[in-house]
């Protein structure tokens, strides 16, 4: 964990200098990041691949590591994920559970009963089950490789347990939105996000996903969870607080993770 901890560090030492980079490429709501050089680049993905490796060395009292599995307990259910090294999305991340746990323990404040949920980067699917078993009827998306555990994921702990069998449909961010999800044909009354901002090429993408779901007029609400490991995340999180209404829900931390609240400026 040793370099996970000075990229973090690195990021909650910012200065006034690295704070005006992050805000400086933000220019009519499009974000530009900062060409990384090779190294860097390769310095962010061995954090990625250790904070990966460390998944498997964990024990939480809602949590444990098995062969290729992790076990869960939310919503009055164990939940059983199985997931793959093989990829980033075939993995559990921090801001996946803290979203389960805030659903959970703020029903009231985020009713997800009867709700039209869609989540983005679903991934392992550990969100969309939590949301499901809450009573939302839920799509998840991702990409075309990704959805074949997703799917295996999620009706293995939601078959018999939810009020509505969970949905999966490939999405790549900012590609063929109008034409494979069209507004209002396709309206969400959340739409959920955990862990969707790390090392990539497709945030500015992300972003614009983002938006076309969550639209001017939509009463649709955004639900953002994110580990921050890079100056790229805080970029990013400028960039989406530019384009939103957007509400810190909670910070935790000792996860170093931020939950927002986000809705469509008018």
């Amino acid at each position: 964990m040793e370099k996970l901890s000075k990229a973090s560090q690195s990021v909650r030492q910012n200065n006034p200098s690295n704070q005006k980079e992050a805000n400086d490429k933000i220019q009519d709501g499009k974000l530009e990041l900062k060409q990384e050089t090779p190294d860097e680049a390769l310095t962010d993905q061995i954090v990625m691949a250790g904070e990966a490796l460390n998944r498997r060395n964990i024990w939480e009292p809602s949590v444990y590591y098995a062969l290729g599995k992790e076990s869960f307990y939310f919503a009055g259910h164990d939940i059983s994920i199985r997931e793959s090294i093989d990829t980033f999305g075939a993995l559990i991340w921090p801001g996946a559970v803290a979203l389960c746990q805030f659903l959970e323990n703020n029903q009231q404040q985020m009713n997800l009963m009867d709700k039209a949920v869609l989540e983005i980067g679903a991934g392992t699917g550990l969100l969309a089950i939590v949301a499901s078993l809450l009573g939302a009827w839920v799509t998840a998306t991702d990409l075309p490789d990704i959805l074949s555990n997703l799917t295996f994921n999620l009706l293995r702990n939601t078959k018999g347990r939810s009020r509505y069998t969970p949905q999966v449909a490939a999405l790549a961010w900012g590609q063929d939105l109008e034409r494979d999800f069209p507004y209002p044909a396709y309206h969400y009354d959340y739409v959920l996000a955990a862990d969707v901002v790390y090392h990539h090429d497709c945030l500015q993408e992300l972003l614009e996903t983002m938006r076309h779901f969550c639209r001017p007029g939509s009463r649709t609400t955004l639900l953002w969870a994110n580990k921050i490991r890079f100056q790229s995340d805080l970029r990013f999180t400028e960039c989406f607080k530019s384009s939103f209404n957007t509400t810190l829900l909670t910070e935790l931390p000792q996860q170093e993770v931020r939950i927002y609240k986000a809705t469509a400026k008018e």
